[in-house]
């Protein structure tokens, strides 16, 4: 129209400019002095943050805080789909003793992690107890999003090392496994400190039926799933297409049947992956489901991950040297002293049982959870829990996204090939 500027800067276009400005620089910067992806993660933090600070009128993401389900929804979406992608990477699932460390880093290290952040919670930061469960359970977890660097490869590629194995499968399995704590700090929040209350119920509901009901979803939806791609009809299967959309598909219609019978979504969809793996495992078209969702995957952690960085000024105002404290404990203490413990007679060689034990990221996954816990109950210590588990995601980041390509140097993995190739000359 007559009058009005050629060029009209509207805020939401900037944004997105900004927004596809951020991830270039964040994934292009680091391969200026090394070829490793891991360093990418805390840069998008980074360069959120600094949106907020220099460009404060840009930045106007609802807080998490007041605003918690368009955070739920996007960090949900995206944990699903890498818990799928964890499956989906395992070539072999036998024999059953690989899952040794894996079973102990679940069945041990996570809960000692719990008791001991939620210890930390009451003893350092003053928190409720409710609160301080629901703490450990949040930080507790691998998550699947960001540790992809420490995991085994994309399907078909073979030579899976216990290291990345066991990082991978404690990946995929350990955010479903973490649910019953979150409900745990819930009930805690809603009926105080009395087990006789609520005890009995909160294990047969939130700990044996739902795990269970999720296992057995994920193994159904993968068998269906594997029939409907490869086998019917036999001249005309999915696979036959090449559509990757179908894992989209696949994960959602899983996860969400899953949770309409309140099972545990992120189980249900970790072994949907895990089981349509073994079926026609030797399909290219496996590859290509593969590649497909961690395409999303990838997409929605960037734009995620720029997110929490344009909302962590505001989320730091509350920090306190006390949470400093503990996460620093948990990320150089605890973690890697539990992982340590629990791995005791696991097989693995002291190198790979350091790097197993230390390589624990937190991520995505603790978002979601937060914010699940935050829409289903007002927390007291809400404004600790986020401070604290956003100072988490950062620091674990930078302290796991800048080191990990030197302690997988380290792995007997490495170290083998090395020998091999001098023997070799």
């Amino acid at each position: 129209m007559e009058g009005e500027p050629f060029f009209g800067l509207n805020r939401y276009h900037i944004a997105l400019a900004v927004l596809g400005l951020v991830i270039i620089l964040a994934r292009w910067l680091p391969r200026l002095i090394s070829r490793r992806e891991p360093a990418a993660a805390p840069l998008m933090i980074l360069f959120g943050a600094g949106i907020a600070v220099w460009l404060p009128d840009l930045a106007t993401l609802p807080d998490p805080r007041e605003t918690p389900l368009p955070w739920e929804l996007a960090s949900e979406l995206t944990v699903i789909v890498a818990l799928f992608g964890s499956g989906m990477r395992l070539d072999e699932l036998r024999p059953w003793s690989r899952w040794r460390p894996t079973f102990r880093m679940l069945g041990i290290a996570m809960p000692l992690t719990i008791f001991a952040v939620a210890f930390l919670g009451v003893g350092l930061t003053g928190m409720t107890v409710a609160g301080a469960v629901l703490l450990g359970a949040v930080l507790a977890p691998t998550d699947p999003v960001l540790a992809a660097d420490v995991q085994v490869g994309p399907p078909q590629e073979g030579a899976e090392h216990p290291v990345r194995f066991t990082l991978t499968t404690e990946a995929a399995l350990n955010d479903g496994l973490a649910f019953p704590f979150v409900y745990l700090g819930l009930i805690l929040a809603a009926e105080g400190l009395n087990p006789g209350a609520w005890a009995l119920d909160w294990l047969l509901r939130d700990v044996i039926y739902r795990i269970a009901l999720g296992t057995a979803m994920g193994w159904l939806g993968g068998k269906a799933l594997g029939y409907v791609l490869f086998r019917f009809p036999a001249d005309a299967a999915l696979a036959q297409t090449g559509s990757g959309v179908v894992a989209l598909a696949g994960i959602l219609l899983c996860y969400g049947s899953t949770e309409l019978i309140e099972g545990y979504g992120f189980i249900s969809v970790a072994v949907l992956g895990l089981t349509l793996r073994r079926i026609e495992k030797d399909h290219h078209f496996h590859k290509r489901l593969h590649d497909f969702s961690e395409s999303i995957e990838h997409a929605l952690t960037a734009a995620l991950l720029v997110a929490l960085g344009t909302v962590l000024p505001l989320l730091f105002r509350d920090l306190t040297w006390s949470q400093i404290a503990v996460a620093a404990v948990l990320l150089l203490v605890i973690r890697p002293a539990a992982g340590w413990l629990s791995l005791g007679r696991s097989g693995l060689g002291w190198r790979d049982r350091s790097i197993v034990a230390v390589y624990g990221v937190r991520g995505i996954g603790s978002i979601y959870y937060l914010c699940y816990a935050g829409s289903h109950m007002e927390f007291v210590d809400e404004d600790s829990l986020w401070s604290l588990v956003a100072l988490v995601i950062l620091a674990s980041t930078f302290l796991h996204g800048f080191s990990v390509g030197w302690a997988m140097d380290q792995s007997s993995e490495k170290q083998g090939a090395r020998a091999l190739g001098s023997a070799e000359r």
